[in-house]
């Protein structure tokens, strides 16, 4: 058996283009390619002594065409097939001159991300695009213990942004939060993609909404609980349940504790340094957790995560 380890890191650079109407243009890979007829966002190996967006200005100008103005970095994946390891960077190139074609006689498409096939991907492409799905912020409710409130908390949630919302309830009875969320989605279905129910696995199966995995669900469960079409997070703590989450086909991770809370304020955490460790090796979209506001946005971007994540800091009333 071969030790992929023992091979030589390839770097890869894919750009996510959307035009006016929010598609994103993917490329088909072509016969004499690995993964052949897979659908992929545009891009390539760096070469030596090539930067991220150098590189990728390259690729898409011999590919499509194109001349890519400002792009942003959005996602580095570490990624070990069976014969090569591969470091894929996303980035999001916000402008560029001329018209995208296939230059090399690849086939093209414009998708919604919601249109685009996640089996249709190479494996390693698969966590891009869950990272351009997702949003930047991720709220967690507080610990409501009456009905009528938590019904109202999450229709002035869920009208306000498109951030993701994990609905923790411990102090509600599993079925009444079902009840709730459930009249609550009745009137906004659209509204299932965003939820997530914290560990209520048969309570999102019934809903039609994603669930937040707790650390002690990720050792016990043996595959990806829900369907590709509803969110699957998982909480982490360390590199071990970063990789189980991936293991189980998990969409993103929320990693904590990043910095002290009001709830754990003598907890150990992580630091800026250690999130950024941790990140760069995970293979999914990464929020960091655990005394996060709002404009800790940025910081977590130029660590390489998703987004924030938060309870306090988070609520209707900020």
């Amino acid at each position: 058996m071969s030790d992929v380890s023992a091979y030589k890191v390839i770097e890869v650079v894919a750009g996510i283009l959307a035009d006016e109407q929010g598609r994103l243009l993917m490329t088909e890979r072509r016969p004499s390619q690995d993964f052949a007829g897979c659908w992929e966002f545009p891009g390539g190996k760096r070469d030596a002594g090539e930067n991220a967006g150098a590189a990728l200005r390259r690729e898409l100008h011999e590919e499509l065409g194109i001349r890519a103005g400002v792009m942003r970095s959005l996602i580095r994946i570490p990624w070990a097939y069976s014969q090569r390891r591969i470091i894929l960077e996303g980035l999001r190139v916000r402008a560029w001159q001329g018209t995208p074609h296939g230059c090399e006689g690849q086939r093209m498409a414009w998708l919604t991300p919601e249109e685009i096939d996640i089996a249709s991907m190479p494996p390693a492409d698969r966590p891009l695009l869950a990272a351009v799905r997702l949003p930047g912020i991720c709220e967690i409710t507080p610990d409501l213990r009456d009905t009528e409130a938590l019904r109202v908390d999450l229709q002035q949630r869920l009208q306000r942004g498109d951030a993701l919302l994990q609905i923790r309830l411990p102090g509600l009875a599993i079925e009444r939060v079902r009840d709730e969320l459930g009249r609550v989605l009745a009137e906004e279905a659209s509204a299932q993609r965003r939820c997530l129910l914290n560990a209520d696995i048969e309570g999102a199966r019934r809903l039609g909404c994603g669930v937040q995995l707790k650390s002690r669900q990720l050792a016990e469960l043996e595959r990806r609980p829900l369907p590709a079409g509803q969110w699957v997070g998982a909480s982490c703590h360390n590199e071990l349940e970063l990789e189980r989450a991936v293991t189980l086909g998990c969409d993103f991770a929320l990693l904590s504790p990043v910095a002290p809370s009001a709830s754990h304020p003598d907890t150990l955490t992580l630091g800026w340094a250690g999130f950024a460790r941790l990140v760069a090796q995970a293979r999914l979209p990464v929020y960091a957790l655990g005394g996060m506001v709002p404009a800790d946005g940025k910081q977590v971007r130029a660590c390489g995560g998703q987004g924030v994540a938060g309870i306090r800091a988070f609520s209707v009333g900020r």
